[in-house]
């Protein structure tokens, strides 16, 4: 039986968080404010077959199907909230499960450094995939279990915050997000990423 590692929907979908998928997706690309569901399990190979139980079930579109060394994870959005729950509670029917059923998240570290020194910016630029991190700018920065609780996080940051996206790695063994701006934002922007994961079980 699969091990459900993450059970994450997504109400919509915010601009940075989408466009830093979108650099390394090989699917269909979501639009802004579309609903999307995020299923993370192990062992890897069986999402094969619980993308292929969810397309056939609901009228969504994959943007994402990862099978690394452990672990398997899926993305798929549609402009209907219906249809992506919908998607998702197919996988969970296959799996005999609930969303309850889901490895609650872990904050393994979460960390904010005010005024990044301009060499270290350079450095941690030199890595990333998504926006600049400037000198003098604050950086939040969060590691997480599962690793795909890290767009969870991003995502909901990004809605409440002026932040900019640095980076957020969500496939592997623990994800991990950078969010830079102003420092009073970022601190917005760790409340709102932390309680998201609070609100899906993670210990305070």
């Amino acid at each position: 039986m699969a091990e459900l590692r993450s059970f994450i929907f997504i109400d919509q979908l915010q601009p940075q968080t989408l466009a830093y998928m979108a650099t390394w997706m090989r699917g269909t690309l979501p639009r802004a404010n579309m609903a999307a569901q995020v299923i993370e399990i192990a062992p890897g190979l069986d999402i094969e077959s619980l993308t292929d139980v969810a397309l056939k079930g609901s009228n969504v579109h994959p943007g994402m199907l990862v099978v690394e060394r452990q672990f398997g994870t899926v993305e798929l959005h549609s402009k209907s909230i219906a249809e992506v729950k919908a998607a998702g509670q197919a996988i969970l029917d296959e799996l005999d499960a609930t969303q309850d059923d889901a490895a609650p998240p872990k904050i393994l570290a979460s960390k904010i450094v005010t005024r990044i020194d301009q060499q270290h910016a350079f450095l941690i630029n030199r890595n990333k995939l998504g926006s600049m991190i400037l000198g003098g700018e604050s950086l939040y920065l969060l590691e997480c279990q599962s690793a795909s609780y890290a767009i969870l996080a991003s995502n909901e940051a990004e809605k409440t915050s002026n932040i900019k996206l640095i980076d957020y790695r969500m496939i592997g063994a623990n994800g991990r997000l950078y969010l830079a701006g102003d420092e009073a934002e970022v601190r917005n922007a760790k409340q709102a990423a932390e309680a998201a994961l609070y609100g899906l079980g993670a210990a305070a």
